[in-house]
């Protein structure tokens, strides 16, 4: 299904009544969730279409890819969201025009709506990641971040991004949590959140208590998080997976150890607590002490822990064909 910037917004909040269907049935629970967080996920996740996030997206190209003649031709980002990682990657010159599909209504619209606001070459369709809905040879590059852990047949869905690509495109997909470091984030998540919704009970600090009607709001959305979530990976299984589906040149690395640590209970309370509380000057400083921290990643734990202990993972590889980029 295409999709307009002005087509009407989908339903934005999900009924205890859908979030329960939705338990037993997983890719309604991708679309009501993602269609809930549509309209303020940019905002939950820090998410900007300045210097800052294309510096990021940018980055995490390439630390998948390494150099690369660019810019790519047409782009295609599969689970798009709010089309974050290719209209940052658009505007870092890595390729000329693109298209977004995502399950989600709700989310193909915000893409669409920032992609015009940027000026931005950008078309979208709601689509299933194992049936992606353009032909064979089509793009030059297939990118995503942190969409492979949410679709039920990963390797199903890596086949169909060799089939749309071009012979020597390539696709790369970042932002995958690793099997160790979602264990330690949905710890670290559940522990912060229990302390701040505890601790703000407290007379004295009630003003940075969010209302309840937005807890529960944000547990039932925290319920239906826990059920679009499939997979976690190891890197080694990861690489393997792409190379069963097909995929030539293919390397998995990670990032963010320390930086996970830290931004996990970051994001947690601010999560937890009124927007309106978090100043520019606070949001400034936790982004200089995760830059900080991804420093001592890369140049210090990089070199001595293991590469499935860090949180995100990063897969790419190439379709079998003319000389790859």
């Amino acid at each position: 299904m295409t999709v307009c910037p002005d087509d009407p917004a989908p339903n934005p909040h999900a009924t205890a009544a859908e979030v329960e269907a939705a338990l037993n049935d997983t890719k309604l629970a991708q679309v009501l969730y993602h269609d809930w967080e549509a309209e303020t996920y940019d905002d939950k996740w820090s998410i900007s279409f300045d210097e800052r996030c294309i510096e990021y997206a940018r980055g995490r190209f390439d630390v998948a890819v390494g150099s690369a003649p660019l810019p790519y031709g047409r782009a295609l980002e599969l689970g798009c969201g709010t089309g974050f990682f290719l209209l940052n990657l658009m505007q870092a010159g890595i390729a000329t025009s693109g298209s977004v599909t995502d399950l989600s209504p709700g989310m193909v619209q915000v893409a669409l709506r920032n992609a015009h606001n940027l000026g931005l070459d950008v078309d979208g369709r709601v689509a299933d990641a194992e049936t992606i809905p353009y032909e064979d040879d089509t793009f030059d590059l297939v990118v995503g971040h942190a969409v492979l852990h949410h679709i039920p047949d990963v390797e199903l869905a890596l086949k169909e991004c060799l089939r749309v690509l071009k012979p020597g495109g390539r696709f790369v997909f970042a932002g995958e949590p690793t099997t160790a470091g979602n264990f330690y984030a949905r710890w670290l998540g559940r522990f912060t959140w229990k302390a701040t919704t505890t601790i703000t009970k407290l007379p004295m600090l009630s003003s940075w208590r969010r209302p309840q009607e937005e807890l529960d709001e944000s547990s039932r959305a925290a319920a239906l998080e826990a059920v679009v979530d499939l997979h976690t990976f190891d890197p080694r299984g990861l690489e393997a997976m792409a190379r069963s589906a097909g995929a030539a040149d293919v390397v998995a690395t990670t990032e963010e150890l320390a930086a996970a640590l830290w931004g996990w209970p970051v994001r947690t309370f601010e999560a937890a607590v009124p927007a309106e509380k978090l100043t520019i000057g606070y949001r400034m400083a936790m982004y200089r002490a995760w830059l900080g921290l991804s420093w001592v990643d890369e140049n210090v734990l990089r070199r001595v822990v293991p590469r499935r202990f860090f949180y995100n993972a990063l897969i790419t590889g190439v379709k079998p064909g003319s000389s790859a980029r």
